[in-house]
C-alpha cells in the first residue's frame, strides 16, 4: 500500500509539473515566436494606444439621461455615428461573456427579438425608409453565444451605412467602400460566411471622416 501511494504522488507531481506548467509554458513560448500578435489578444493600436482586440466587440452606445417619475436616471442609446455590434448580454464586458441562455420557443425570448427588432428599424428606418422587418438580419437582433461577437453580417454593415453617411456626411459609396475593405471572408474561402470587424470598421470611420 506505501508503495502504491508513493507511486501515487509521483505520477501526480510529474503529471502536473509537465501538463500543468512545462507544456503551458512551451505552448505559450511558441505562440509567442510564431503568432505574437495573436498569442498577446490580437491587440489593436492606435498613436501607440491599445483601443481594443480584434476578437471583442466593444460598446458604441452612448449614455444619457431619462427622466422617471422617482427622478433622473441614465440610459444607453446607439450612437448614431458609429456602427453598432450585435446585442449583448454582458453589456460587451470582455471579463464576462454570456448570453442570456433563453429557449427559442420561451415567450422572454419572443419578447426580447421583437425589442430589438423594434429598436433596430427605429435607428435604421429614418435613414433608409423602404426597410422592413423582412430585411433585418438575423445577427442585428440576435445575440452571439459570447455576447462579444466582434463581427456582424455585410448586410447589416450596409443597412447600417445609410445612417453613418449621413450623420457623418459622407458619401453612400464612400461608407460602403471602408465596409469592403473591412470585410472578413470565409475560412479558407470555403467555411463560414463573410463578416465585418465592427470595431475596425469604425476605426476606419473615423480616419476617413477626419480628412
Amino acid at each position: 500500500m506505501r508503495r502504491d501511494l508513493l507511486t501515487s504522488v509521483i505520477a501526480v507531481v510529474f503529471c502536473t509539473v509537465v501538463f500543468g506548467l512545462a507544456y503551458p509554458l512551451a505552448m505559450t513560448g511558441i505562440a509567442q515566436v510564431l503568432f505574437p500578435g495573436n498569442s498577446d489578444g490580437s491587440k489593436i493600436t492606435e498613436n501607440g494606444q491599445v483601443v481594443g482586440s480584434k476578437l471583442i466587440a466593444q460598446d458604441f452606445r452612448r449614455v444619457v439621461p431619462t427622466h422617471a417619475r422617482k427622478g433622473a436616471k441614465f440610459e444607453r442609446i446607439p450612437d448614431p455615428g458609429y456602427f453598432q455590434p450585435r446585442p449583448s448580454q454582458s453589456n460587451y464586458s470582455a471579463s464576462v461573456t454570456f448570453f442570456s441562455n433563453l429557449g427559442p420557443n420561451q415567450k422572454d425570448t419572443r419578447a426580447e427579438v421583437k425589442s430589438n427588432l423594434n429598436g433596430y428599424l427605429k435607428l435604421e428606418g429614418r435613414y433608409d425608409p423602404g426597410l422592413t422587418a423582412a430585411d433585418v438580419p438575423v445577427d442585428a437582433i440576435t445575440q452571439s453565444a459570447s455576447g462579444v461577437d466582434p463581427q456582424i453580417s455585410k448586410a447589416n454593415a450596409e443597412i447600417q451605412s445609410h445612417r453613418i453617411a449621413s450623420v457623418r456626411h459622407l458619401p453612400l459609396s464612400q461608407v460602403q467602400s471602408l465596409i469592403d475593405d473591412n470585410t472578413d471572408g470565409r475560412f479558407l474561402g470555403l467555411f463560414g460566411e463573410p463578416g465585418v470587424n465592427v470595431l475596425e470598421l469604425n476605426l476606419a470611420l473615423d480616419k476617413e471622416a477626419a480628412q
